[in-house]
């Protein structure tokens, strides 16, 4: 059967099409879009791409394309996608701005926070379609740098009221072929491009069979080929004439995209010489740079034009502006074909060819792959090339760079150390098998103590970050040891990692804190201790000596960090701490201060690594402080880091926190279950002390004290952790008083009392006043619910004195004293009420009521339709804050933050962001 002639548009396509052509009414109209197409090798997502080009009309249009050989240049892709857009850099906001030059190479400076990178590409975008509706197609995403796919894919999710598109294009392996760690674009709208029908694949062969096809061998390139278009269009080409009319085909069991491959391969091999080397030239130069490889080549001996028109021709390969192989397949055919004497020759062309000035670290790669053996001049030029990644936020290549710098490296010793600095960076960028890897071959070679040190080091922050807080820990502890006599201020810092991990992991057969207490009190003392060697040491000292005996030393370093101005590397290292230490010792304060402190740090640095931590320290803070509104604000904005970094337990962990003072029983256990079956977690010592305060909490509010006593008492267990434990203490006390069990508390009464007298903060002493108060009768009850009073009012504690109100109002009321009752009653009903302590409140109300007051039910407000992040804007706005400075900090662009605006706007039946200031949000009225 002859070719039925040329088609016209896309073969079998219509509903793919019809989604793409919704994307662009979409975008038009000013709604954003995020699509994946994912398929097999040659199934036709590059025609789609080019469907969604010539159907854009409108539009600006800007693409990139995952290359393999670029993957490890970071952000190599995304400076691609927005270097047309470029010219609108000056309008983002300057820390923005910062982060995009730095990361593309364009200035100097500190290496910018990869989500920071993200907002500013998002901001970017949104500016650019802010003019006109902008659509972004990106090809064979999957060989994406992984810092470009992570960027974009922080971008895909944050697009809401922007009139911006973005389609991918992504590989998916066939069957048969390895399944490669590549950028998959998880958890974004996808769009499976599958085979042709039988019918259309049949229409297709025929359109580019020339002579006759015997209906066997038809119906076996049909099978064979599954209906991938690109297998239809190229296999009938490698096959001879006999074989189209005989009915034999040659079986393959190799994957698909191997076969296609293959038919490439043969194809390459059959021109001549010079275009082969010109096709392997330019399979090895990434960026299609025309100039650059007709250097590379002329270099090589080629006769430039004569080999360009036979590569022309030949169809696989065109040469206009920028260079393009037809499809991805046929670079990596020609890349093989050139076997591996024939891949460096080009690779040292190309590295002759590029400018040493204008892109030094391209021409480390190439000179790279150009060296067979060790070279100290190349891996010097490696060890460079990484040193500017790292300033560009590019772990990652750093990681690859200085990876490839040790295998070149002939001095055995400075082959370790690059080595060891190649694991670093592999840990940092999140690859903690290639960095244990790494790190096993840096110990092959001659380490020196400090490089040994730093080495088990390295090996205890890769199993906290990848196991658990206590599988490190034995880790950093033999660290810490090592790194004291070669740097004591290295060796403290790994000894606060030490302790820190060891009240996360709780209670440990061997070691904990006790363990590191122990070394470090063990460890040389400055003649002139500073506040961190006070924080540490009397941590050390509350492990090993008792709570008194360190508590004093506590308060004192709480102080100093309170009152002196903080360096940010040391803030940034030791705030965490510092908080979790003040809110153990009752030093209100200092936790409000140093939380607020450590939030503003993280944000104005970009320390995402920090700011979540940051943030769940805050709103714990901001709770207690009877302000679950702002409470509600940051679980929005640790919500919103959790989406950008693909981790839901921030959310889960605010959740954990905010919802049991509501009286939520199902959003409660939501997030203890959560937390409870997270793996990363599973056994951490903190994971039990945290979900069972939470419990014991909700169920208290809720009158279900059997339930609240069994929480609290699992929340005791583990007294090393401090902070909640204590809190689940003050729990278990409420709890067994009312069920009539006051005698079960009274060794825990006992503890807060002596905690709370070694402390001597108006919190500590108040909280001891409360449950004494509980296991007490007459005249000592009532003068202890006084105290308790009396002492939490002159703290910001508002939610532990609005719940000492209720205690003593329920007490008046057993006792008969029915208006003493009401007037207490009623000032914890207000007060848990504006909080926003819903079951609290109800247990006050129903107390009420028992005393013959009647009260209402609390009603639902226009307010309470804002949803929280609308609440949080609302917040920020009346705060004065600009919707490009809104949206900086809850990661989400500008144009996001009108749209919300107006919402707000509408639900609150105001018309400007001036009038917001004049409404009072539900739960604002309390006191900060």
């Amino acid at each position: 059967m002859t070719s039925r002639g040329p088609l016209v548009g896309l073969l079998g396509r219509r509903n793919e099409c019809r989604v793409l052509e919704d994307l662009l009414a979409g975008v038009r109209s000013g709604r954003s879009g995020v699509l994946v197409l994912r398929g097999e090798a040659g199934i036709g997502k590059t025609e789609l791409l080019n469907y969604v080009f010539e159907h854009a009309t409108g539009c600006r249009i800007v693409r990139a394309v995952g290359i393999q050989s670029e993957m490890e240049l970071s952000y190599a892709g995304l400076h691609q996608l927005c270097a047309p857009l470029l010219d609108g850099i000056n309008n983002l906001p300057e820390p923005q701005r910062d982060a995009l030059c730095t990361a593309f190479g364009l200035r100097g400076g500190d290496a910018p926070d990869r989500f920071l990178v993200g907002l500013a590409t998002l901001s970017l975008l949104a500016e650019a379609g802010g003019n006109q509706p902008l659509v972004c197609l990106i090809d064979d995403a999957q060989w994406l740098d992984r810092v470009s796919a992570q960027t974009l894919e922080f971008v895909a999710r944050r697009l809401l009221a922007e009139s911006v598109v973005l389609v991918f294009a992504v590989r998916e392996p066939t069957a048969g072929e390895p399944v490669a760690d590549l950028p998959g674009l998880p958890d974004l709208p996808d769009l499976p491009v599958t085979g042709l029908t039988e019918s259309d694949s049949r229409t297709l062969l025929d359109s580019v069979v020339t002579g006759p096809l015997d209906h066997r061998v038809r119906s076996r390139i049909v099978a064979e080929t599954r209906g991938n278009p690109l297998a239809l269009l190229e296999l009938p080409r490698g096959l001879a004439p006999v074989d189209l009319t005989d009915g034999f085909v040659r079986p393959d069991a190799r994957p698909l995209s191997s076969q296609i491959e293959q038919g490439f391969l043969r194809r390459v091999r059959s021109l001549p010489a010079e275009t082969q080397r010109l096709l392997f030239t330019a399979a090895a130069e990434p960026v299609g740079d025309v100039t650059l490889l007709r250097r590379a080549a002329e270099r090589l001996g080629i006769v430039v034009d004569t080999a360009v028109e036979h590569a022309e021709a030949s169809g696989l390969i065109t040469f206009g502006t920028w260079v393009r192989f037809r499809h991805p397949l046929v670079r990596s055919a020609a890349y093989r074909a050139a076997g591996l004497d024939g891949r460096r020759e080009v690779h040292g062309a190309l590295a002759d060819a590029t400018d040493a000035q204008l892109d030094p670290d391209r021409r480390a790669w190439h000179l790279a792959r150009a060296t067979a053996g060790p070279d100290e001049t190349v891996a010097a030029e490696l060890e460079r090339s990484a040193d500017r990644a790292q300033a560009r936020g590019g772990i990652a290549a750093a990681a690859a760079f200085l990876d490839r710098a040790a295998e070149l490296t002939p001095d055995p010793a400075r082959r370790g150390a690059r080595a060891l600095a190649a694991a670093q960076a592999k840990y940092q960028a999140g690859a903690f098998e290639a960095a244990r890897g790494l790190a096993d071959a840096a110990e092959l070679g001659p380490l020196d103590e400090f490089g040994a040190a730093q080495s088990t080091l390295l090996r205890g922050q890769i199993m906290s970050a990848s196991k658990s807080a206590s599988a490190g820990l034995p880790l950093l502890l033999d660290a810490a040891k090592r790194l004291e006599p070669l740097d004591a201020r290295r060796a403290r810092e790994t000894y606060r990692d030490a302790i820190y991990a060891a009240l996360t992991a709780g209670r440990l057969p061997k070691g904990g804190v006790l363990a590191v207490a122990k070394a470090v009190l063990s460890a040389p003392r400055p003649a002139e201790p500073t506040r961190d060697d006070l924080l540490l040491t009397g941590l050390a000292r509350v492990a090993t000596e008792g709570y008194a005996a360190g508590t004093p030393m506590l308060l004192e370093a709480l102080a100093a960090f309170r009152t002196d101005k903080v360096p940010t590397a040391e803030g940034l290292g030791w705030l965490p701490l510092a908080c979790r230490l003040a809110h153990s010792t009752w030093d209100f304060e200092s936790w409000s201060v140093l939380s607020a402190g450590l939030v503003d740090l993280a944000r104005e640095t970009g320390a995402l690594s920090v700011l979540p931590s940051a943030l769940l320290l805050r709103l714990s803070n901001r709770v207690f402080a009877g302000n679950l509104a702002d409470a509600d604000s940051l679980v929005v904005e640790a919500t919103a880091i959790g989406e950008a970094t693909g981790s839901r337990f921030f959310a889960h962990y605010g959740a954990l926190v905010v919802e049991p003072w509501k009286g939520r029983e199902s959003e409660t256990q939501h997030a203890i279950e959560a937390i409870t079956q997270d793996l990363l977690l599973r056994g951490e010592g903190k994971v039990v002390t945290a979900t069972q305060w939470a419990a014991a909490v909700l169920y208290n509010g809720l009158g279900r004290y059997q339930e609240a006593y069994a929480a609290a008492k699992r929340g005791c267990e583990n007294p090393q952790e401090l902070g909640l434990y204590l809190q689940s203490m003050v729990e278990l006390i409420e709890a067994s008083a009312r069920l009539g069990r006051p005698e079960h508390a009274t060794e825990t009464v006992q503890t807060i009392h002596d905690m709370a007298q070694a402390s001597g903060t108006d919190w500590a002493l108040g909280t001891s006043a409360r449950v004494r108060a509980l296991v007490s009768d007459g005249q000592a009850a009532d003068a202890l619910y006084r105290e308790a009073i009396e002492r939490l009012g002159n703290t910001e504690v508002r939610t532990e004195l609005a719940r000492v109100q209720l205690l003593y109002g329920e007490w008046l009321r057993r006792e008969n004293r029915r208006a003493d009752a009401r007037a207490h009653l009623a000032a914890a009903h207000e007060m848990l009420s504006r909080i926003g302590a819903e079951a609290f409140a109800e247990r006050a109300r129903r107390e009420l009521q028992a005393t013959g007051a009647k009260v209402r039910k609390r009603t639902a407000t226009t307010h309470d339709a804002l949803t929280p992040q609308e609440a949080q804007i609302a917040r920020l706005a009346g705060d004065g804050l600009t919707n490009p400075e809104i949206g900086a900090q809850l990661f989400i662009s500008p144009h996001t933050v009108e749209w919300h605006l107006r919402k707000v706007f509408s639900k609150l039946g105001i018309s400007s962001r001036k009038e917001i200031r004049t409404i009072q949000l539900e739960g604002e009225a309390t006191s900060a």
